[in-house]
């Protein structure tokens, strides 16, 4: 899944680059579009009970997303766990990966009970053949 986005003028810091918290910003968003793409909506998660917390994000930098760069981000299953899984991304500007990592959520139950099993409906969407 691709979601495709320009930096916002104050997402730019003085190095002209767009500043690191923002690319987390970016992801939240290609994450949701991701799950929509698949048929699982975030919204629709706590009625079925469950919820997901990031518990770990890994970010390796090669260049920065400049100012009125085109720029995509690609999201991918990296892992399907018992009680987590991790979506892998990618920034890409004009064909080059300019930052990827991956973050890792745990799931956890939509009423405060605590990390529960990821529900099947959740794996599916997860599911390469999604």
């Amino acid at each position: 899944m691709t979601y495709r986005f320009k930096p916002r003028f104050y997402e730019i810091d003085g190095q002209g680059v767009m500043f690191n918290m923002w690319y987390l910003g970016h992801i939240d968003e290609a994450v949701d579009v991701f799950f929509v793409d698949r048929g699982l909506p975030y919204k629709s998660w706590p009625s079925m009970g469950f919820d997901a917390h990031v518990v770990h994000v890994e970010m390796d930098f090669a260049a920065g997303v400049r100012a009125q760069d085109t720029t995509e981000v690609e999201i991918s299953t990296a892992r399907i766990g018992g009680k987590s899984f991790t979506l892998g991304f990618a920034f890409l500007r004009d064909g080059e990966t300019v930052c990827s990592g991956g973050v890792v959520y745990a799931t956890v139950s939509a009423e405060g009970h605590g990390s529960i099993a990821l529900p099947d409906v959740l794996v599916k969407a997860l599911s390469p053949s999604c």
